[in-house]
């Protein structure tokens, strides 16, 4: 069985770590800040909401317009140059008195691009390890943007308490350039996977021969839909407690990195077939008792707890890989990605609705159950016999 340093001993895989890391931590301490910054200003916990997951919603438009460039475009370029582009676009909502639909405007423009950029880096993950390699990169990133979630929300609770939301979306802006050099002096320059021009005919092609498969079907909704839900849950933090909001982001993230931990590294291959359907209702349940308004030390222990059930995601994309052609995966794991978000920014947004015309922990109980339910209907029942079996067409 593969290590943690036999990944990190695998050329390319490092700088492409560290750029990672650093667009997680500078996504994570921004969004904090402008969903703090968007609620002081207008008391509104759907704003709120959408300010922190609407980019997620845009991700629709890069999956169904753009996504052909996810393997179409170099990768170090592409890399680099959204990195910049993510640090001008959240200067921008550092400046003062900036109005909500330009703040809008830039949030679902940065959704726009960050569906490609998704596909371009999972693209590469895929490309650079070996194939039994794959579970366990994609573990290692998902702890890394758990641990820089968990730095992201702590630290940026402490700037935004300092230094003002503005001064911490200014130094988010200087993480995402950093990451930009990391992508540039890092990354070797390797060609596109796919020949051809990045177009709009081309994304529907894909995302049809991608969709025409109906195990493919199944485990995209369930990469999208009960994630989604409680993501949901989990955007009604600042609304739920103002005050203590960087707490529960923060355990969110510790309970995902658990959860990626184990489930990376030391599930057995023949358990992982079987363990998603569970990680998926674990990931909503604990939640169904927010309902109850429960005191702070329980919110954040309910929180952690749920949050290890992310890790499904893990196991459904390994499912995704050897389902899809080696030429697509970019693609593929593009539109998971996109789709993934773009699920988020519409539960964010029920869940705000819904917490704006009763009360943030009601709308919490209620995403939550809206996640056991879809688990329910969409998931396979298990069997003897689950494994994974590669496919090379489409």
């Amino acid at each position: 069985m593969l290590t943690y340093r036999d990944v990190f001993r695998v050329p390319q895989f490092g700088p492409l770590f560290a750029t990672s890391a650093l667009q997680s931590a500078a996504s994570t301490t921004s969004q904090l800040a402008l969903g703090v910054l968007v609620f002081a200003r207008t008391g509104s916990p759907l704003l709120s909401a959408l300010s922190m997951f609407g980019s997620s919603l845009a991700q629709l438009v890069g999956a169904t317009l753009l996504m052909s460039a996810a393997d179409r475009l170099p990768p170090r370029g592409a890399l680099g140059g959204a990195a910049l582009a993510f640090g001008a676009g959240t200067a921008v909502l550092a400046v003062p008195g900036l109005p909500l639909p330009l703040v809008f405007a830039v949030v679902l423009g940065e959704g726009v691009l960050a569906a490609v950029i998704g596909g371009v880096r999972y693209g590469l993950l895929h490309e650079v390890l070996p194939k039994e390699g794959f579970l366990l990169g994609r573990s290692v990133l998902s702890m890394c943007a758990g641990t820089m979630q968990i730095c992201g929300y702590a630290a940026g609770g402490v700037l935004v308490a300092v230094a003002s939301p503005r001064g911490t979306l200014l130094v988010a802006a200087a993480l995402y350039v950093a990451g930009a050099a990391a992508a540039r002096f890092g990354l070797a320059r390797r060609p596109p996977r796919a020949a051809g021009r990045p177009s709009v005919a081309a994304t529907w092609r894909t995302n049809a021969l991608l969709w025409s498969s109906a195990p493919r079907r199944r485990v995209y909704l369930l990469l999208w839909v009960p994630n989604g839900l409680v993501v949901g849950c989990e955007s009604l933090f600042v609304p739920y407690r103002p005050d203590r909001a960087g707490l529960l982001f923060a355990c969110a993230a510790l309970g995902m990195l658990a959860g990626d931990t184990v489930t990376g590294r030391f599930v057995p291959a023949r358990w992982r077939g079987r363990l998603g359907t569970p990680l998926l209702l674990l990931l909503a349940t604990p939640y169904l008792l927010f309902a109850l308004r429960p005191a702070l030390p329980l919110a954040l222990l309910l929180t952690a707890l749920a949050s290890t059930g992310f890790s499904a995601s893990l196991l459904f994309q390994e499912r995704l890989m050897a389902l899809t052609p080696d030429a697509m995966t970019g693609h593929a794991l593009g539109l998971h990605a996109s789709g993934m978000l773009a699920a988020q920014g519409v539960t964010a947004t029920l869940a705000g609705a819904l917490a704006q015309h009763s009360s943030p922990s009601t709308a919490i109980a209620v995403m939550a159950a809206a996640s056991v339910a879809v688990t329910l209907t969409v998931a396979p029942a298990p069997r003897a016999r689950d494994g994974i079996r590669t496919r090379t067409n489409g």
